[in-house]
């Protein structure tokens, strides 16, 4: 079997905008009403971030799956899935920014998932002023 090359881009920058390409981002009001609305909104972010800066409020029903088992988690193949893990659920993936969420949601995507990042991430829902529960200084 002859191994295929690399996908290549200029930059992580490049690398960013080609896996935003293939979203339909949302912003945080968006992500708010679908969350309430039954889609699945899956915090990335490690604890120490999440200790540091806040979180969604617990009634929004957050979903915490840290970046490093994301595709395990959500792949419904995958032995290591959540139970929530489905062909039909609508994934929104938020971390502290909205930057490592567009990579993330791109690799859900490219699972066959329904998946899309929030733009700005936690930093943009918490400065919208909806729900959080804070944990940091910061928050």
């Amino acid at each position: 079997m002859q191994e295929r090359p690399a996908v290549r881009h200029d930059g992580v920058d490049a690398l960013l905008a080609d896996a935003r390409s293939r979203l339909l981002r949302i912003d945080v009001e968006t992500a708010y009403r679908e969350a309430l609305d039954g889609a699945l909104l899956v915090d990335i972010r490690p604890a120490a971030q999440r200790a540091a800066e806040g979180e969604v409020h617990p009634a929004v029903e957050p979903m915490v799956v840290e970046r490093n088992v994301l595709e395990w988690r959500f792949d419904p193949r995958s032995e290591a899935r959540v139970p929530e893990a489905s062909y039909d659920a609508r994934i929104l993936v938020l971390c502290q920014e909205g930057y490592t969420s567009s990579l993330a949601a791109d690799a859900l995507r490219s699972l066959g998932l329904d998946a899309t990042d929030v733009v700005g991430g936690f930093k943009a829902w918490r400065e919208a002023h909806l729900p959080v529960a804070c944990r940091g200084a910061s928050a």
